[in-house]
């Protein structure tokens, strides 16, 4: 009777799943200092994701650990050690600043941990620094903004004013304008970003008025396009130097430019990925929810970060929560098996989404609110300039 009952223990400890402990996702982002506005909403849709998956993958438990960057890339780096070494988390995810990112990777790489941007897509990483085990739900850098240029020239723009903070985003964002843009560039400023960012544009809207440009060209994330766009109005240069932006004017800053009063921003266009608009079942759903939860449309920051949980989600219940076959988990994310908000979701050599980008308008909704729809679809399943530098089989 005992052998019979110690054959009968071994055998249902054996039927037990092969990762019996929750698989441990870490989310770095900034949830702290003025950037925090940004975090906050990949927060959001975090817990979102977690809360429509019941907190499960298939039959395994999922756990996820934020940590905070602090808008730096040494406190960046710091969480992310603490989140691979001490919290042995499975995959590391997140990242809003490319020089956070690019801090942060060798830390998760190194410790063949797999690593998942939600929004930070630096050139390096998507070419010469590609990695088998990097994976992106955004997009890279350059992307959005050579979209933009290439709305520039449909609509007959000669000349260019660029502006953006001077960081490894910023300058890739300028750089892919560039990249499109067939017409002249007469002027460039590069601002002071990090804790103590530049917020005061006067000086430069000044050069940029002054320079005789037919637009302006911007990229300011989170709080810092708020006050960008409030001094632009102030200037009164909507008439004599159109605005033309990206990752600026989006539902984290319309709601304070709305309450604000700053109606030059309606009918200005901008590019992007995603848009609460899009017309499928998964972004139905995430943006119904989100909106009933917190009160306000999501970001394109909310929606890469949901969709970052539901790829991991997706390839943990493929592996039925083994986490010790790599080859099998990297297959898994690679098949991309999960209902994106972006509709159909593949991602390219470099293990980077190729992917639509859609010029956006603001506009009022239905009930007053402020938000964006898709005007058209400036590029079709698009691939980023640096995969072809990407030697990863």
């Amino acid at each position: 009777m005992k052998r019979l009952m110690t054959m009968a223990a071994t055998a249902s400890l054996l039927a037990l799943p092969l990762h019996a402990e929750p698989v441990k996702i870490g989310f770095v982002t900034t949830l702290t200092t003025g950037a925090a506005v940004i975090g906050t909403d990949m927060q959001n849709a975090v817990n979102l994701a977690m809360e429509h998956l019941g907190g499960k993958a298939g039959d395994t438990e999922l756990e996820v650990i934020f940590g905070d960057d602090q808008f730096a890339p040494e406190a960046g780096k710091q969480v992310t050690d603490k989140l691979v070494k001490q919290d042995d988390v499975d995959f590391v995810a997140g990242y809003i600043w490319s020089h956070v990112l690019l801090a942060s990777r060798k830390s998760v790489l190194d410790a063949d941990k797999i690593l998942i941007s939600a929004n930070a897509g630096p050139s390096q990483m998507a070419g010469k620094l590609c990695d088998k085990n990097f994976f992106s739900t955004s997009w890279q850098n350059d992307q959005t903004p050579m979209a933009m240029g290439e709305v520039l020239n449909r609509q007959g723009v000669k000349s260019l004013y660029l502006m953006a903070p001077n960081y490894a985003a910023g300058k890739d964002m300028t750089a892919g304008v560039e990249r499109t843009f067939t017409g002249e560039i007469v002027g460039k400023d590069l601002t002071k970003w990090g804790a103590d960012a530049q917020l005061d544009f006067s000086a430069e809207l000044a050069k940029a008025k002054a320079s005789g440009a037919d637009g302006l060209f911007v990229f300011y994330p989170g709080a810092a396009g708020g006050a960008f766009v409030k001094q632009y109005q102030q200037a009164g240069l909507k008439e004599t130097l159109p605005l033309y932006s990206v990752f600026t004017v989006d539902a984290i800053s319309l709601p304070k430019l709305q309450s604000a009063g700053f109606t030059d921003v309606i009918g200005s266009k901008v590019t992007q990925e995603w848009d609460p608009s899009l017309d499928n079942a998964a972004n139905k759903k995430f943006v119904t929810d989100f909106k009933a939860k917190f009160g306000h449309y999501p970001s394109y920051y909310g929606a890469q970060s949901y969709d970052a949980i539901m790829l991991i989600a997706s390839a943990v219940e493929k592996v039925g929560g083994d986490m010790s076959d790599k080859d099998a988990l990297r297959a898994a994310l690679k098949e991309a098996d999960f209902e994106s908000v972006r509709g159909d979701f593949t991602f390219g050599n470099n293990n980077l989404p190729v992917q639509n980008f859609y010029l956006r308008e603001v506009v009022e909704d239905a009930d007053g609110v402020w938000t964006t729809k898709v005007v058209e679809t400036v590029y079709e399943n698009h691939v980023d300039s640096f995969a072809a530098e990407c030697d990863m089989k």
